[in-house]
């Protein structure tokens, strides 16, 4: 399974070609937004096994915990995209 990183204009731009991607290609896109992740997109399959499969689980989690980002009270957070 590949995971790639995309920003929010590609997305937009390229909808259609990660649709095909995530449902043909065996791709997950993290989806970021003044670059800071914000969405995953993958396929309806892909989401199923994800819900049966710890391991699978296992591994979003671990994805999903590093992209997130961790903020110190005070710090100042880049808005621009």
């Amino acid at each position: 399974m590949k995971i790639r990183t995309i920003n929010s204009t590609e997305a937009q731009n390229h909808f259609g070609q990660i649709i095909d991607a995530v449902v043909h290609g065996q791709t997950r896109y993290i989806v970021k937004r003044r670059n800071v992740s914000q969405a995953i997109i993958m396929s309806l399959e892909d989401f199923e096994q994800l819900l049966s499969d710890a391991s699978e689980r296992k591994k979003i989690n671990d994805v999903i915990r590093e992209l997130t980002p961790v903020y110190n009270l005070g710090e100042t957070i880049n808005t621009s995209d």
